[in-house]
C-alpha cells in the first residue's frame, strides 16, 4: 500500500513520543500490505474498526492512541485522515474524516 502523509502521525509523535513506536510499526506495515477488501484489513489487524466509505480505525499503543484512514482499495493507497488520542478521537466524526 502507499500511505499518503505522514503529518498527522508525526504530529501525534511530537506531543506523545510514546506514541511513536506504534505509528511507526503501523506505517511499515500499512506500506507493505496488499490490502484488496476490509477483510484482509480485518485479517492483519482483528481489533480495527471498519467503517463507511473505506474508512478504517486502528488502534495503537494499546488503545491509547486511535488512528483513522481512508483506503482506496482499487488503487491500493493509504490516506491518513486523523491520528490522536482516545479523547481526542471521541470528539470527532470519524467517518466524515
Amino acid at each position: 500500500m502507499r500511505v499518503i502523509s505522514r503529518k498527522w502521525l508525526n504530529e501525534l509523535a511530537g506531543r506523545h513520543p510514546d506514541a511513536k513506536p506504534g505509528l511507526d510499526a503501523w506505517f511499515h506495515e500499512a506500506e507493505g500490505a496488499d490490502w484488496a477488501n476490509p477483510v484482509q484489513v480485518k485479517e492483519q489487524y482483528a481489533t480495527a474498526s471498519i467503517l463507511k466509505n473505506g474508512r478504517v480505525v486502528f488502534n495503537i499503543g494499546g488503545n491509547k492512541y486511535r488512528l483513522v484512514v481512508r483506503i482506496n482499495y482499487a488503487y491500493r493507497v493509504v490516506y491518513v485522515r486523523f491520528a490522536g488520542t482516545h479523547s481526542e478521537y471521541d470528539q470527532i466524526d470519524a467517518e466524515q474524516m
